[in-house]
């Protein structure tokens, strides 16, 4: 998008925008997490709610609750009429109400925000920098399994809210050719394991993980009722030469190769392929950055690649549709299918050559 044609004014503006955007976002935390939107929206009906009332009704002192409405009305989140009431705009509805916004600023608050001071030296060094916020880990997914519960909470609604509308569909693309042995590459919490084991009847999963992970989703997949139906291998996919146990009619992965880097994703390609039957297939389901219909979503994955640079490993992102496709070639692999799958997903299918 050009803005050559911009007022030096607006674009001034803009640039102290983006100058106090850390302000704002934690503003917009505090007015959540404080009750102040909840106590606004309700009093919507009766033209707003006043300053002095709400620090009255939230037991909040008035220059606490004024610093807060003050910039947010600024920013064009609430409004104030001439009697010094507050109501919400249409953006402070969706940063108090919207499902997807809730997600996004948990995961920025609560997994990112403090790592993000780091982001330059995660540049310069191609190491998450950020991750020392949260733990001493060379990777997040070393520590998943063992961060602060709110932390964690976070982290898997944000990774599950992207798949969750999808989730049936994609579950009837992996089942169309009826597959025996399926294994699930990036386990998570074993989500998808059950799911496919509800299902399907037949069906073998063999979860593929890093330990840590495994012991969540085995656990939940044994109170789910699937321990006799569904094995594991455990893996660390930046250990020397990893390997698949061969035998897989179908390989699944789901939101798992834009945490690696493109040489990763090669490793991790190639060693599929191997453990492929003759008629096997590798399923790869990814929200493409060139495949957004919408700026909005274009951006949202643009943003979590600075997560992956800062938090997760440093050396990965949200990928355009043409780097899968060129490092599925190089594994020995080639494209049958190309489907979208809903607003934002695609499912690659291939084979081996």
């Amino acid at each position: 998008m050009s803005n050559k044609s911009i007022r030096a004014i607006d674009a001034v503006q803009e640039a102290e925008k983006i100058a106090f955007a850390p302000f704002v976002f934690q503003a917009v935390v505090a007015l959540r997490k404080l009750g102040i939107f909840e106590l606004i929206f309700k009093y919507r009906k009766k033209s707003g709610i006043s300053l002095e009332n709400i620090s009255k009704e939230l037991q909040l002192s008035v220059y606490g609750v004024g610093v807060l409405l003050e910039i947010a009305e600024s920013y064009n989140i609430l409004n104030k009429d001439e009697k010094d009431c507050f109501e919400l705009t249409k953006t402070g509805y969706y940063l108090a109400f919207d499902r997807t916004v809730d997600v996004n600023i948990n995961f920025t608050q609560d997994v990112c925000y403090k790592g993000l001071f780091h982001l330059t030296e995660a540049i310069e060094t191609g190491k998450p920098a950020g991750l020392k916020e949260l733990g001493d880990w060379e990777t997040i997914y070393q520590g998943l399994s063992v961060l602060p519960k709110n932390i964690q909470k976070a982290w898997f609604e944000f990774d599950h809210h992207y798949s969750d509308d999808v989730f049936q569909e994609a579950l009837e693309f992996v089942f169309s050719n009826n597959p025996k042995t399926v294994y699930d590459v990036g386990a998570n919490t074993g989500k998808f394991a059950i799911s496919g084991s509800k299902y399907s009847d037949s069906v073998s999963i063999k979860m593929i993980d890093l330990p840590g992970q495994l012991q969540i989703a085995l656990k939940n997949v044994e109170l789910a009722g699937f321990k006799d139906r569904v094995t594991h291998h455990k893996i660390d996919w930046l250990s020397e030469n990893p390997e698949l146990p061969f035998g897989a009619d179908t390989i699944w992965m789901s939101q798992f190769l834009d945490c690696f880097s493109e040489d990763e994703i090669l490793v991790i390609l190639k060693a599929c392929a191997k453990a492929l039957t003759d008629s096997g297939e590798v399923l790869i389901m990814e929200t493409f950055t060139d495949r957004q219909r919408f700026d909005n979503a274009k951006f949202i994955l643009e943003a979590t690649s600075l997560y992956f640079t800062v938090m997760a490993n440093g050396n990965s992102k949200m990928y355009p549709s043409t780097v899968l496709m060129k490092l599925i070639d190089q594994a020995g692999l080639k494209l049958i299918e190309d489907r979208p799958i809903g607003e934002y997903h695609t499912i690659f299918a291939c084979k081996k050559k």
